[in-house]
This record gives C-alpha cells, sequence and structure tokens, in this order.
C-alpha cells in the first residue's frame, strides 16, 4: 500500500521529533533503531525508507532540538533581563530533569564530541547563543564573557546530572547560577 507524500512527511517529522527526544534523554549511542521505530508502531526496515542513514537522522534531531531552543532562547533574550532569565532558564530543575527537552548542547553534542563526529549545527547552536549573550552583555567584553558563560552552564549542568548526590546537584547548579549572575552588567541587574 502506497500512502501519500504529506503522510510521509508527517512520519520523517514523527521519527525526528521522537528521535531528539531520546537521544538527548538516553544518549545516541544507547538509542538503538528497532525500539525507536516501534515505540512509533513502525517497522524497523521503514526507517530506511526516511533516513540513509542513523548518522543522518542524528544530525536533523539535533537540528530539530536546536530550533526548539532557538524558540525558547528567543523568547528569553526578549524579556527585560534576558542574562537573568536565560541563566535561570539554563539551571533550572527544569531542565536538569528534563534533558530530553533541553539543549542539546550537553548531551548530544558532548557524545558526538567523544565519538569524533563534530556538527556544524552544534556551532550554530553555540554560536545563536554566544551571540544573545554578548548581546546582552553589551559592554565590550562579550566574546570572551559570553564563551565562558556559556562553558559554565553546559559543564554545571553536565555535572549536575551526573552526580548521585542530589545536594550535590542543587549546590552545582545554585553556585554556578549565583557566579553567572554576579557577572551580568549593573544595568540589567537593576532592569534598566
Amino acid at each position: 500500500m502506497r500512502y501519500s507524500p504529506d503522510r510521509k512527511a508527517q512520519t520523517h517529522q514523527r521519527i525526528i521529533k521522537e528521535a531528539s527526544a531520546r537521544f538527548r534523554r538516553d544518549g545516541i549511542s544507547a538509542t538503538g533503531l528497532q525500539p525507536l521505530m516501534k515505540a512509533l508502531n513502525l517497522t524497523h526496515g521503514g526507517f530506511y525508507a526516511h533516513f540513509k542513514s542513523k548518522d543522518e537522522l542524528v544530525e536533523k534531531a539535533l537540528q530539530a532540538a536546536a530550533a526548539e531552543l532557538d524558540a525558547h532562547c528567543e523568547m528569553l533574550f526578549s524579556q527585560e533581563r534576558p542574562l537573568q532569565a536565560f541563566i535561570d532558564s539554563y539551571l533550572s530543575e527544569w531542565h536538569l530533569t528534563s534533558p530530553d527537552q533541553g539543549c542539546p548542547l550537553p548531551t548530544m553534542s558532548s557524545e558526538l564530541g567523544l565519538r569524533g563526529q563534530p556538527s556544524t549545527t552544534t556551532d550554530d547552536v553555540l554560536g545563536a547563543r554566544l551571540k544573545q549573550i554578548e548581546t546582552a552583555l553589551g559592554d565590550g567584553r562579550g566574546d570572551a564573557q559570553s564563551l565562558v558563560m556559556m562553558s559554565t552552564l553546559v559543564g554545571a549542568l553536565v555535572l549536575a546530572r551526573s552526580v548521585e548526590n542530589t545536594e550535590l546537584s542543587a549546590r552545582i547548579m545554585e553556585v554556578a547560577r549565583e557566579s553567572l549572575k554576579a557577572q551580568i552588567p549593573e544595568n540589567e541587574k537593576a532592569g534598566q
């Protein structure tokens, strides 16, 4: 039975969405194609009607995660105190416990790096966040400072997710959040 092109496109997007969540939550290597397709009530063989390889799906899933993040960050950086909003969101309890819905940098991108498979999408995600932070800093120190801020955010989230001790996890998030907020220009702290 042949399906309409519209149905195939919808199925294609369902696969990407599910893979994006699973890759961020469970990891790329730990996510098998057969369980992924079964979760969507699709056959394993049907995967290849949509993608040439798992690597192609990984890149598409990373792009989907990046698009979600872009939309979320656009909202955060349009607020009166964008850096505070971004830091609070990034180092939130929700982000800590919802890797399947959050930024792909702490999960997918770190695994791609370990596998020796860097992605231009990772460059795009990082570049967009750096630009938003630099703009919010607005004081000429943006380039280096934005890189330190993003590195701290991603690193703190990775560590907080990986420790067993919940008090230590909360402390990592709290210390990183307060340290980063101390670097925010005074005009943003005052809401000017």
